[in-house]
């Protein structure tokens, strides 16, 4: 029987924040994967190791978890005043299935150093030691991302104090600024309300708030579905039930939010929108076993990814937690107190996070100008992945 050689594809494995993702430089792909569809969809499935039946990703790169079944893109940008553009996949883990709906934030802490180690950005912008300030433009949403990357001795900076809950090990810190993060193309709230009454079919009716700001995302209240807002992975991902719920609440309120046109099509589209609920400030013990004081938080949040609690907080939906925090009315800001704010703690099952966001209304709409968050990154391997060749 024939075989076929497996082909090398110069790609690096990185830490982003509290996830992990397999990042190719967009010359580096082979030609026809060089440009969307099917041959460069099937590619990443095979890095990543999907779609496996056993949900565990053993034959690829990815680690069975949302978190951790990434894949970027980055390349030099097409865009004016920008230094790379930035492409986000996320691949699904039991379906064949990339997702190209939304952006990734916590990956987006690694697309700067990225690009400075992989010669796409222009030498003369980096200092030998300081900040090098790098320009992304994020395709998938059409957004500008701005990235300070610590650059000591003319190299990125990795290591360093910065702490990160969901994170094991202290290294330095990323500044990572989202310009405009509301979806440029309609309402921030797509509904034109603050608060919505959503009606989920076999499961109840809920008030929500549901913005387009960093990533589309649907606020529940976690009493109103008999939650306290304090839960770690193990109290949700266990029970099927709950976890079916909440994916049918999804995908409805994608279709109040005119993200879809038929509840059909959420199935298709599982990285977007996220889905969460939030609660008041309340003493809670993180995963880690750390305590989490009421009075060091404005707020609880847990959210879902792909389907499952995210086991610390999206950084995306750290954008979309900030602004609605930041727009007096909506549940996130009145689960935080209520008021004017330009900023929020907010407690995830791994510990705690601040995130900054202006937000203000312009022609009788609120809008978002900037949210602003601290991550860190961190190369865990560079080199090769190899796959079958004719696996695309």
């Amino acid at each position: 029987m024939a075989s076929v050689p497996q082909i090398k594809v110069p790609a690096t494995y990185i830490r982003g924040g509290t996830s992990k993702g397999v990042f190719f430089r967009l010359q580096d792909l082979p030609e026809r994967c060089q440009v969307p569809g099917a041959a460069r969809d099937a590619l990443l499935l095979r890095v990543i190791g999907s779609p496996d039946p056993y949900g565990q990703q053993i034959d690829g790169m990815g680690g069975a978890t949302s978190s951790t079944s990434k894949t970027v893109i980055v390349a030099k940008s097409e865009q004016p005043d920008h230094d790379v553009d930035y492409l986000f996949g996320q691949v699904a883990i039991n379906k064949a299935f990339v997702d190209w709906s939304g952006n990734c934030g916590n990956l987006t802490a690694a697309v700067g150093a990225f690009a400075i180690s992989g010669g796409l950005v222009d030498a003369a912008r980096i200092p030998h030691n300081g900040i090098c300030t790098v320009r992304i433009w994020q395709k998938n949403i059409g957004k500008t991302i701005i990235a300070h990357v610590p650059i000591t001795n003319g190299e990125v900076q990795e290591t360093g104090d910065f702490e990160l809950d969901g994170v094991t090990f202290p290294a330095a810190e990323v500044v990572i600024e989202f310009m405009d993060p509301a979806d440029g193309e309609g309402s921030m709230f797509p509904t034109g309300n603050l608060v919505d009454e959503l009606e989920v079919p076999g499961v109840g009716t809920f008030k929500a708030t549901m913005i387009n700001s960093g990533i589309p995302t649907i606020f529940v209240n976690a009493a109103d579905i008999g939650y306290t807002g304090t839960e770690l992975q193990k109290d949700i991902n266990s029970d099927a039930e709950a976890l079916a719920r909440f994916e049918t609440m999804r995908a409805y309120g994608a279709l109040k939010m005119g993200l879809i046109a038929d509840i059909a099509e959420a199935a298709a589209r599982q990285h977007t929108p996220k889905i969460a609920f939030v609660a008041p400030a309340t003493d809670y013990v993180a995963s880690s076993g750390k305590a989490v004081a009421a009075g060091d938080i404005d707020v609880c949040v847990r959210a879902l990814s792909m389907g499952k609690l995210h086991h610390a907080m999206m950084g995306t939906a750290s954008v979309a937690i900030a602004t609605a925090a930041a727009v007096p009315g909506t549940l996130v800001n009145l689960a935080a107190g209520g008021g004017q704010r330009d900023a929020v703690t907010f407690g995830h099952p791994s510990g705690t996070l601040r995130v900054g966001a202006a937000a203000e209304i312009v022609d009788g709409e609120w809008t978002a100008t900037k949210a602003v968050m601290s991550r860190s990154a961190r190369v865990l391997m560079e080199g090769f992945v190899r796959v079958p060749g004719d696996a695309f």
